[in-house]
C-alpha cells in the first residue's frame, strides 16, 4: 500500500468534464455559488460519489459530505476536500481540484479494495469564493462557530436575493445540523495561487499556516458640484480622496515586510457622471500577513492614514472593519505527513505558507487540519488562465491519498 497511486488520467478526466459546467470563452469557469451552474456542478459530483458507492449527505448551508465507510462506523472520519463554486472570471482548478481529488482517493482505494480504519469523507463546502455572498469561506466558518446559520442565511447578492432562499431554490438547504459531524483530521489540497513553487520547480507545497486577513471597507464623502464652474481650490472631490487612501494601502503594503498583502479590489462613485465632481467613493481593503502583530499596525496606519487624508482632501471618511481571520497555523503532526508523503513519493517539496484563505482555515478551529499544495503556471489563479499539469494534479493527490490513508488506517487488502 505504501506504492499506491492513483488514476492520473481519471483524475485528469473528471477535472475536465466538470470544466465543462460553467465554461467561459477563455477557458476559465464561471460558477458563482447556489446558481443554476452550481445546482448541475453539485448534481454531477453527487452522481460520482454515488457511482463510487458513497453515500452523500447535506448539512443547512449546503455543504456536501460524501462518505466512505471504514470498518469502525462509529469512529469519527477523515475529510478531505474544497469547493466547486468559482471566482466570476475563475479557473478549472481552484477549489475543485480539491473536491474531485478527494473523490479519485475513494476510486483508488475502492480499485485496491482496501478498507480504513476509520470513515472517510469527501466534502465541498458552500459559497469558499464568497463572491455572490460575502464574506467568503461561510459554511466552513458556521462549521467552526465563527458565524451563526441565521447570519449566513440572511447574506444578500447584489440582487437582494439570500443566501437561504438560494439554498432552498436549487434544492441544496439540507435537514443536517451544521458541525454536527465530528472530524478526526482534514486535508486540503488545493493549487498554490502564487508563484512560489513553480519558481523554485517544487512539486509539493507543505503548507504549515495561512496568513491572517482583515478586510475593510471605506466610505468618503465629499460634496456634488458642476465640473465647470467649480474652482480647483473650492472642491471637495470624493474620488480624490478616495484615490490618495488607495495609494495610502498599496504604500503600506511595501512598507510592511515582504510577506505583507494590501489590495483595493473594489471602488464605486456616486453619481459617476461625466461632468460632475464625485461627491461620494467606496472601496475595500484587503490585509493578509503571517503576523497578527503586524495586522494590527497595518490597519493602525490605515486608520490613521485615512483620517489625515481626508483632512487635507477636504473630505469626510468612515473605515468600517467588514471581516477578519487570524493567522492559522495546522497541525504539526498532519503538517509532517505531509511532508514525509511528499518525500516517500520522491516528490521535490518546501514548507510554505498560504496567503489566500481556504475552508482548512476554519476547520483547522474545531480539527486537525493539513493543506497540500501544488503548482499553478505563472502563479496566476482567480483568472481564466488559471492552469495546473496532469502531473501535478497527480502528484498532489497522491500525497493527499497517503495521508487519508495512514490518518483513516488501512486494515485489509
Amino acid at each position: 500500500m505504501s506504492n499506491l497511486k492513483i488514476n492520473q488520467d481519471r483524475l485528469w478526466d473528471t477535472l475536465m468534464e466538470m470544466a465543462k459546467i460553467g465554461a467561459t470563452a477563455k477557458g476559465g469557469n464561471k460558477r458563482l455559488a447556489l446558481t443554476d451552474l452550481d445546482a448541475e456542478a453539485r448534481a454531477l459530483f453527487k452522481s460520482w460519489c454515488e457511482e463510487a458507492g458513497l453515500e452523500v449527505g447535506v448539512d443547512q448551508m449546503g455543504s456536501m459530505f460524501a462518505r466512505r465507510p471504514g470498518r469502525n462506523r462509529d469512529l469519527a472520519p477523515v475529510i478531505a476536500g474544497s469547493h466547486l463554486d468559482t471566482q466570476p472570471t475563475g479557473g478549472r482548478f481552484d477549489g475543485v481540484l480539491g473536491v474531485l481529488a478527494g473523490l479519485e482517493v475513494a476510486r483508488t482505494l475502492n480499485d485496491a479494495g482496501i478498507e480504513t480504519e476509520r470513515p472517510i469523507e469527501i466534502v465541498n463546502w458552500t459559497n469558499e469564493e464568497g463572491t455572490r455572498f460575502s464574506p467568503p469561506m461561510i459554511s466552513s466558518g458556521v462549521f467552526a462557530g465563527a458565524f451563526t446559520i441565521d447570519e449566513a442565511h440572511a447574506i444578500q447578492d447584489e440582487d437582494g436575493l439570500t443566501l437561504g432562499a438560494e439554498l432552498e431554490r436549487i434544492g441544496y438547504k439540507g435537514d443536517e445540523a451544521v458541525g454536527g459531524r465530528d472530524i478526526h483530521a482534514c486535508f486540503e489540497l488545493h493549487i498554490e495561487q502564487g508563484p512560489i513553487l513553480e519558481a523554485e520547480e517544487k512539486t509539493i507545497g507543505v503548507v504549515t499556516l495561512a496568513m491572517g486577513q482583515r478586510w475593510f471597507e471605506v466610505s468618503v464623502t465629499g460634496e456634488e458640484a458642476h465640473a465647470g464652474p467649480t474652482p480647483m481650490w473650492r472642491r471637495k472631490d470624493a474620488l480624490v480622496g478616495a484615490a490618495r487612501m488607495i495609494d495610502l494601502v498599496n504604500r503600506i503594503g511595501f512598507e510592511s515586510g515582504n510577506d505583507a498583502h494590501a489590495t483595493v479590489g473594489v471602488i464605486k462613485i456616486e453619481p459617476a457622471s461625466r461632468n460632475v465632481i464625485p461627491g461620494s467613493a467606496w472601496f475595500t481593503v484587503d490585509f493578509r500577513h503571517p503576523d497578527d502583530a503586524t495586522l494590527a499596525d497595518m490597519e493602525d496606519k490605515l486608520r490613521k492614514g485615512c483620517a489625515k487624508l481626508a483632512e487635507t482632501s477636504q473630505v469626510d471618511v468612515k473605515v468600517k472593519s467588514f471581516w477578519s481571520t487570524k493567522p492559522q497555523p495546522f497541525a504539526e503532526d498532519l503538517v509532517d505527513r505531509v511532508r514525509e508523503s511528499a518525500e516517500a513519493h520522491g516528490y521535490s517539496h518546501r514548507d510554505i505558507a498560504s496567503g489566500a484563505g481556504h475552508d482548512a482555515v476554519y476547520v483547522a478551529r474545531v480539527a486537525p487540519t493539513a493543506m497540500i499544495f501544488v503548482p499553478c503556471e505563472n502563479g496566476i489563479s482567480h483568472n481564466e488562465a488559471e492552469n495546473a499539469t496532469p502531473e501535478d494534479c497527480a502528484a498532489g493527490t497522491n500525497v493527499l491519498l497517503r495521508c487519508v490513508l495512514e490518518t483513516a488506517g488501512a486494515v485489509s487488502t
